[in-house]
């Protein structure tokens, strides 16, 4: 009887060990500002400065194409010409490029972040910035569990603020980066999701735990 007493002891504060953080509005939109602190920039995936911009990326419309002259007319980079080497199926060649790089203005919005999870050990990476969000408010959440069923999950709906950059307004910019103002346009509507994970430490974001 003392053996199964003392197992039954075991059991119970194994589970008080174990149990999963709580689930409610307030934890939740805890653990969301603790995210957005963390990864809350809004970035236009331009890590790898300067930017090289051909004239076929210029003839068939692409992305720096289009984006990088309406950054230089704003002021937050700066154009020069310069020569480049390419690799045609082996044979080099020698081609003119648009060379653009960040200016003091621009490089104000250059955000770097740390790594986490598996890749913590990894180096920091930068980007160029547009806007940073902040919660509005958690709307719902929905709990379950990862692929092999032994982490319980929540995936949390919520709105946003957002305080973005004073030349996030210009119209051109808005044209050419879509995305950016689509997302300052929902600020207090549109609605977004983050799934979290239950640790010892609270809910996480599984963005922040890593791989």
């Amino acid at each position: 009887m003392k053996k199964l007493c003392l197992s039954l002891l075991f059991a119970v504060a194994l589970i008080a060990c174990t149990r999963s953080p709580e689930a409610s509005r307030e934890a939740f939109s805890q653990a969301m500002n603790t995210y957005l602190a963390r990864r809350g920039d809004l970035c236009l995936a331009k890590s790898a400065w300067p930017i090289d911009v051909t004239q076929h990326e210029v003839d068939v419309g692409a992305r720096n194409a289009l984006q990088m002259p309406v950054l230089e007319r704003l002021g937050l980079v700066s154009s020069s010409v310069a020569t480049i080497d390419i690799d045609d199926e082996g044979t080099s060649h020698r081609i003119d490029v648009r060379r653009y790089a960040l200016t003091d203005a621009g490089r104000r919005y250059v955000v770097t972040r740390s790594p986490v999870g598996a890749a913590s050990a990894g180096p920091a990476r930068s980007d160029f910035c547009a806007a940073r969000l902040s919660l509005d408010k958690v709307v719902d959440w929905k709990l379950g569990s990862d692929a092999n069923g032994g982490l319980q999950t929540a995936t949390v709906t919520y709105t946003y603020r957002v305080e973005a950059a004073p030349w996030t307004s210009d119209p051109g910019i808005r044209q050419v980066f879509p995305v950016v103002a689509g997302v300052i346009r929902g600020a207090g509507s549109a609605q977004l999701q983050e799934t979290f994970a239950a640790t010892d430490e609270g809910w996480v974001a599984v963005d922040l735990r890593g791989s």
